[in-house]
């Protein structure tokens, strides 16, 4: 655990990425016309645009001028190595179809922490004025209602919980049915909000996210603001998250068992 001066230290150079990456992305946001993407892949679309670069690259700046020290892991720009042992995992815009598509969904999501999982966490979200944080013993928001501390649901039945993930269609077949044993049990079931959903499991709004297919980049910040307001993150066998893959994150360890008892059985058979 790093000393207190390291810590603040830490948590306002995250805070100084959120800053800058919300710079560098607003100015491309609901632009008249729209906003020309990249795809990334040749058999699907996934958009890359100038703000997501651009975000990154200011991250990157900000970085190397505060903490050189430490290792990055970026979407857009990929790994660079560092000293210290902490790394930080950067996705400069989560949700970018929804940022193209002018929805407030999406957000920056910046983590730090050793290679065992992050230590803190920011969702932030630059156009609402949300900022989602948790680590190191606090787990807060500030948004257009000021500051306030950030506590998950207590929520214990599935057919008392709120749903939610990005794509209808989840990941293979069989995640899909894994994903459909869960749905059909809860009350409600929301989909398209991006990292945005995490946020709402970490200030007390919905109960559960599932999804696959992830990166460590996509999932990291989420685990930490979750965990820090008091609920489980992990993958659908109950083990480590913060690589990617398939996610569930839950409003607290009761919700987490009772979608797990669902999820484990279906993806057990793909051996």
């Amino acid at each position: 655990m790093p000393g207190q001066d390291e810590i603040r230290d830490i948590m306002a150079t995250a805070n100084a990425l959120a800053d800058a990456a919300g710079a560098q992305i607003l100015p491309h946001f609901r632009t008249t016309g729209g906003l020309t993407a990249e795809s990334k892949e040749t058999e699907r679309f996934d958009p890359v645009t100038v703000a997501d670069r651009a975000a990154e690259r200011a991250m990157r700046e900000v970085l190397a001028a505060r903490r050189p020290q430490d290792a990055i892991l970026g979407e857009e720009y990929g790994r660079s190595e560092g000293t210290s042992g902490l790394t930080w995992v950067l996705d400069p815009i989560d949700g970018t179809r929804g940022f193209m598509s002018g929805t407030p969904t999406w957000g920056v999501l910046i983590a730090v922490g050793p290679d065992s999982g992050p230590a803190f966490g920011i969702i932030d979200q630059p156009y609402t004025g949300e900022r989602f944080w948790g680590g190191y013993g606090e787990a807060a928001m500030t948004g257009p209602l000021g500051k306030r501390a950030l506590a998950t649901r207590r929520t214990e039945r599935l057919e008392d919980a709120i749903l939610f993930t990005t794509f209808p269609e989840i990941g293979s077949c069989r995640e899909a049915a894994a994903f459909r044993a869960v749905a059909d049990r809860v009350r409600l079931v929301r989909y398209g909000t991006d990292c945005y959903a995490y946020a709402l499991v970490a200030a007390g709004q919905i109960d559960l996210v599932i999804e696959a297919g992830l990166h460590a980049y996509d999932v990291q910040a989420p685990i930490a603001v979750i965990e820090a307001a008091g609920g489980v993150a992990t993958d659908w066998t109950g083990g480590p998250a913060h690589q990617g893959g398939r996610i569930i994150a839950a409003a607290n360890p009761a919700i987490h068992r009772a979608a797990l008892d669902l999820l484990a059985p279906i993806i057990a058979e793909e051996a």
